[in-house]
């Protein structure tokens, strides 16, 4: 039988203050969070606003590609 695809998929979020400002020199990389989102209710990129430990604030993290 053929297999469905999956309706729920695996995404990662990436901080984007931490990719503008092209990484601290304190801070040893990049804040990524995996989450899961519908892939039919929500087709555009999905942004939240989640705490990078490398800035110490809550930022804008958004979803990026594989």
């Amino acid at each position: 039988m053929a297999k469905m695809k999956d309706v729920r998929v695996n995404i990662i979020l990436e901080c984007t203050s931490c990719v503008r400002k092209n990484i601290n020199k304190e801070s040893s990389g990049i804040s990524r969070y995996i989450t899961e989102k519908n892939r039919y209710n929500t087709t555009s990129d999905l942004e939240l606003q989640k705490f990078c430990r490398y800035c110490k604030k809550h930022t804008t993290h958004r979803e990026i590609k594989k």
